[in-house]
Parts: C-alpha cells; structure tokens; sequence
C-alpha cells in the first residue's frame, strides 16, 4: 500500500492499475479505542471483550497487574461494576476500569 499526494492509501493491483480505499472499506477495518486500566493508557480493538481479555490486553501493554486480578469498570456515576473473567464489555473510547487483587482470607 502507497499513501498518494493527496493523502489517500492506495495499492497496486495485478495490472498495474491504482485502486483507491472506499469508506466502505475504511469502515470494514476494525477500529482502536483507549480505554484506561489502573490510569494507564491500553489499546483494544472496538467491539465486545471479555474481562479476561481486558486484564490480558492490560498485562501485555504493561500495566502492573496479572489475570488473577479482580476487573471491575468506572461507571460515569462514579460506582464501580466487577467484571468477571467471562462478562462481555463493548470496547469503545474513554471506558476505565480498575483492576485489582482479589482477598486471599485462606
């Protein structure tokens, strides 16, 4: 793929011909969104995630937590909402969450 002058991503097809990305195919491309886990910045795809893939997302873009870690998300009322490993969250910009151990009374 080739960016042209005017700003527009563009490739080559077999012909040699230029071929042009439509909105159509912008829009098939999945997108990004931050989202925030323990005030750091951690980028997913949009969409639904489980909490699992949250806290994996989180580990492996170096936030200081593990999987075993209790996900729970910032509500815009300011209560909080425990997100098991299997509960589904739609990815999109700004959601933060926090993550932290979970109590070991044993």
């Amino acid at each position: 793929m080739m960016i042209n002058d005017s700003g527009i991503e563009t490739g080559r097809e077999s012909q040699g011909a230029e071929s042009v990305k439509t909105a159509e195919d912008w829009a098939a491309e999945p997108k990004k969104a931050t989202i925030e886990v323990n005030g750091h910045k951690v980028e997913m795809l949009e969409g639904p995630a489980s909490g699992l893939e949250i806290k994996e997302a989180a580990v492996k873009q170096g936030v200081g937590i593990t999987v075993k870690f209790v996900l729970q998300q910032e509500m815009p009322n300011g209560t909080g909402k425990v997100i098991g490993d299997d509960d589904k969250v739609l990815i999109r910009e700004h959601l933060s969450f926090t993550a932290i151990e979970p109590d070991d009374n044993s």
